[in-house]
């Protein structure tokens, strides 16, 4: 391996080309990865467009992002004891201190210590995967079961925060689930929910709600052709969703969960608004007891997602509709950001 790499740098907000940088070399307790598949997330168009630089995403320039991705260990740093050269694994973007309170119990998506010294949010306020290697923390990595590809790999994070969701909502057995949005995270929510022994409903509209239906869901509610979809809901429900996933990112759909939220239940959202705001139905939060849960990240998550993709519980693959190498970097988010071609899931692939 040479000291030179090929990977996309942001100079400035919608400024971005892939450009022959020097490899980085692992620390102590870092290893250095060969990047094989990067699945674009909803949140890097803004990373990249410079949308979210109030919450310091990106830090600086030039920088690069990315952070859903899977890989294979090509070297190790000194104090590295779970991982080997040739080890196959995959990321996810939040690494804690280790050392803070949020981080000892677990919570090391919640670290208090956040932008400081021992904590990574990769491909956000780290250099992340958009390129052809990286340097990662070891325990920010899991390995893939034999049976699970490099491109299923990359969609750990998506299916990992869906599983957050659902471990914070719980899911009631034979219940109802109701996922606003079927994107990646909405169609992994449903997926997990219907493992879990949750009758489903999905919300949406066109090519995604019907890719829900071929994957699963219970039934599908296209929000243009009813008129009221929470009243559609709670029909269907018999008086609201045991659980809720909002996975969709508008005001609506922040306002629609709780209300389709039968008394006594949870309400997960997953999607960050662009600014604090009282975009919830407060008035049926309170008279109904409805508990409402904030998702941040996937703590602890992957090696479950992984387990079940390899047991074939996860189909992810199927939501994976485009493929480009790391060179194509503006196609391949034209047609992320455009939805073009029935676009839902897209994997770049830097050592394609």
């Amino acid at each position: 391996m040479n000291n030179e790499m090929r990977a996309v740098v942001i100079h400035a907000p919608g400024e971005f080309t892939v450009e022959t940088v020097p490899v980085p070399k692992p620390g102590r307790g870092e290893v250095l990865v060969e990047v094989k598949s990067v699945a674009i997330c909803g949140s890097d168009p803004g990373i990249f467009n410079g949308k979210v630089l109030q919450n310091g995403w990106p830090p600086y320039y030039p920088f690069t992002a990315g952070h859903e991705f899977a890989a294979q260990v090509v070297e190790v740093g000194e104090g590295v004891g779970s991982l080997k050269a040739g080890d196959r694994v995959a990321g996810e973007a939040h690494c804690g201190c280790g050392i803070c309170e949020n981080c000892k119990k677990g919570f090391y998506n919640l670290c208090l210590n956040y932008g400081r010294a021992g904590h990574h949010h990769y491909g956000h306020n780290t250099p992340g995967c958009y390129a052809q290697y990286q340097v990662y923390d070891q325990k920010a990595l899991t390995l893939l079961p034999d049976n699970v590809t490099y491109d299923q790999g990359a969609m750990v994070d998506t299916t990992g925060i869906a599983y957050n969701a659902l471990r914070l909502t719980g899911v009631e057995p034979g219940g109802w689930t109701v996922v606003i949005g079927p994107g990646p995270m909405g169609i992994a929510a449903m997926l997990l929910a219907s493992a879990m022994g949750s009758r489903t409903v999905v919300i949406g509209r066109g090519r995604r709600l019907a890719l829900a239906g071929e994957l699963g869901a219970d039934v599908l509610v296209d929000f243009e052709a009813v008129e009221d979809p929470v009243a559609e809901v709670r029909r269907i429900t018999g008086g609201g969703a045991h659980q809720v996933i909002e996975a969709a990112g508008n005001a609506t759909a922040y306002y629609e969960s709780i209300q389709m939220a039968r008394k006594g239940g949870h309400v997960a959202l997953i999607s960050i608004p662009a600014q604090d705001g009282q975009q919830a139905a407060l008035k049926s939060l309170i008279m109904n007891q409805i508990t409402l849960h904030g998702v941040r990240a996937n703590p602890n998550c992957s090696k479950t997602v992984l387990d079940m993709m390899s047991q074939g519980i996860l189909p992810v693959e199927k939501m994976i509709t485009h493929r480009f190498p790391l060179e194509q970097i503006h196609e391949a988010f034209d047609t992320f950001t455009g939805r073009k071609d029935g676009a839902v899931k897209v994997v770049v692939h830097p050592n394609d």
